[in-house]
């Protein structure tokens, strides 16, 4: 009987290389169909409300492509057991793919059919890497299983809007995926930032300090509670404020003037950065200094946008045999996100009245920057490891 898969190709054979190939494209397509479509050029029939579907797209379908490469293949270190075949990563990639097009056929088919393909990702994703972690008793990292199914929920309280089921869970649900990718990355932070930056530094030695990562964690959480208790004010601010100090205390234990001759840890500390001045700005925004729209944005185009591409560019290198070291292509990459992210969040602080052009260079930068990840990267995933290793 033939056992070989029916996916045997390199792209499949670990998750980072086709979530992270589909999250490269998508950050390119789901924003050119964005720019089109606020700008009046396009208008194609959703599932979703305009600014509803590109918070949802850039939320629940690049990021958690993203999050989906990077789970499956952490998993499977920190056990040893495989997650996924290459023909049931192929099958998770499929339901992705369809939780993207399928908004776009509303006219066509029913919305309940629409919203169940979409939802159903991110448990079928939770089961895959649940299984591993059960198996070997690994279950300090069930807490990214908890994280899903929140993230899950999130995504359920939008489509209950959309199907008419509640009158206004829809900002609920989108603030709540936000404050658990944010979770994420600051769980991961912990277990990466120092690790990477030993590895990246010769003779460093980055102090661990485990009380500190749950402060930083929870007070930072407290601040998106707040924001989903539409408590504002001067609560907000001292939230926001404490959010700022005791993560700056946290990075400044990792941290080493070295890291900014290394691309592929600058852009992991300058992400950071940018969920730490997220935070500032919900401090100014709970007293009405400046649009709450600008903080969202510096945690997601900054902090989630900045991270995510640095992630990746790290992990493919790492999981295929490559020497951790970036090209300047994707230095270059790393530069041009921190623009959209200044020309999307600080610029538009400033001038405001210049806000439509600020927007359009921050999609410019935004797409010019994924399009040398897509160039440089599309070789790196779909051809096999250089050392000849499985994966």
């Amino acid at each position: 009987m033939n056992n070989k898969p029916v996916f045997d190709y390199p792209l499949f054979a670990m998750g980072f290389r086709a979530f992270f190939a589909l999250a490269g494209l998508s950050a390119l397509a789901l924003i050119a169909l964005w720019n089109s479509m606020s700008n009046g050029s396009l208008h194609i029939d959703n599932y979703f409300s305009g600014s509803t579907w590109h918070a949802h797209e850039m939320l629940l379908g690049y990021t958690t492509a993203v999050i989906a490469g990077f789970l499956l293949t952490a998993v499977r270190n920190w056990t040893g057991l495989q997650t996924v075949t290459p023909d049931q990563l192929a099958s998770l990639c499929f339901l992705w793919i369809y939780g993207r097009v399928l908004p776009f056929y509303s006219e066509l088919l029913p919305d309940a059919l629409i919203a169940t393909v979409d939802f159903v990702f991110l448990p079928a994703l939770a089961y895959f890497i649940a299984k591993p972690i059960l198996q070997t008793g690994n279950y300090r990292n069930l807490v990214f299983i908890a994280l899903l199914l929140l993230l899950a929920l999130g995504n359920g309280l939008i489509h209950a809007q959309v199907l008419g089921y509640t009158a206004n869970s829809a900002a609920l649900g989108l603030i709540l995926v936000v404050t658990i990718i944010v979770a994420m990355i600051l769980v991961m932070a912990g277990r990466v930032f120092p690790f990477f930056t030993e590895r990246g530094l010769s003779g460093v030695i980055c102090i661990r300090n485990p009380a500190l990562d749950i402060a930083a964690i929870a007070v930072s959480l407290a601040v998106f509670v707040l924001l989903m208790l539409n408590i504002s004010g001067a609560l907000l601010a001292i939230a926001a404020v404490a959010a700022i100090v005791i993560n700056i205390v946290r990075v400044a234990a990792w941290y080493n003037p070295r890291i900014w001759f290394v691309p592929l840890l600058w852009v992991l500390y300058v992400g950071y950065g940018w969920l730490i001045l997220g935070f500032g700005l919900v401090s100014l925004a709970a007293f009405g200094l400046v649009p709450q729209s600008l903080a969202l944005h510096a945690f997601t185009v900054g902090g989630i946008g900045i991270l995510t591409l640095g992630m990746m560019a790290r992990v493919a290198l790492g999981h295929t045999g490559r020497t951790l070291k970036t090209s300047n292509v994707m230095a270059l990459a790393f530069v041009l996100i921190n623009l959209a992210a200044l020309f999307r969040v600080l610029f538009p602080a400033l001038l405001p009245a210049w806000y439509g052009g600020l927007v359009m260079v921050s999609t410019y930068c935004w797409l010019a920057a994924f399009s040398l990840f897509a160039f440089y990267y599309a070789p790196i995933l779909t051809a096999p490891r250089l050392d000849g290793q499985a994966g």
